[in-house]
């Protein structure tokens, strides 16, 4: 994952900016939030193509077999119809695990490109990375009827391999459950030391992080 211009330039207006109104965040951070969803542009492009991936173009999407000579994508519905009427806890643990069975595939491998968003589908059909995971469990749960205001693609720093991250916060009843394609199960956001937040994101709004 890399970081493009326009987001870069987005935190650094925000980080130097006096007038910006503080708020504790998620990892202990200080978070403002913006409306202007434009600077994010592998984010927005990704929104585009899922939008398109919904409608009757998403037919002639290609159909990967799994191990069971199943078309993925089909295991992933049937999941969802499973979910249906399942709590909110299964639906999570169910969504995580599905999503964390997929192997990792850097974007450079599967788009020749260095940083690539990919919708949920595409995700199903080449696998992905660390944001790709996000992203898929992002709108499974959206899918589910779970309100994407309590959601976000979280853009980390991780501390111990020192690189860029993404992971999938949900903000629920009891806390902040963070959904991670490195963590088998969801885990609460307190609980984890290793990761800097650097920006947050969902389909209203976004939030940039500073400690």
């Amino acid at each position: 994952m890399r970081y493009s211009f326009g987001i870069v330039l987005a935190m650094i207006l925000w980080l130097f900016s006096p007038a910006a109104e503080a708020a504790t965040g998620l990892f202990g951070s200080e978070e403002v939030p913006g409306k202007n969803l434009a600077p994010f542009t592998k984010w927005t492009d990704m929104l585009k193509r899922h939008a398109w991936e919904g409608g009757q173009a998403a037919r002639a999407l290609p159909c990967r077999l799994g191990h069971d000579m199943k078309c993925r994508e089909d295991n992933w519905r049937d999941l969802l119809a499973a979910l249906e009427k399942a709590a909110d806890d299964t639906r999570i643990d169910a969504v995580n695990s599905f999503m964390n069975q997929a192997p990792y595939i850097t974007d450079i491998r599967n788009y020749g490109v260095n940083d690539y968003w990919a919708t949920v589908r595409e995700f199903l059909t080449k696998d992905g990375d660390c944001e790709d995971y996000a992203i898929a469990k992002y709108f499974s749960l959206k899918a589910l009827g779970m309100d994407t205001r309590r959601m976000r693609i979280v853009v980390v720093e991780d501390l111990n391999l020192k690189t860029p991250h993404a992971v999938l916060a949900l903000y629920t009843d009891s806390g902040v459950l963070i959904l991670d394609n490195q963590i088998a199960r969801p885990v609460r956001a307190e609980s984890i030391v290793h990761y800097r937040p650097l920006y947050s994101i969902n389909e209203e709004q976004w939030w940039l992080h500073r400690l």
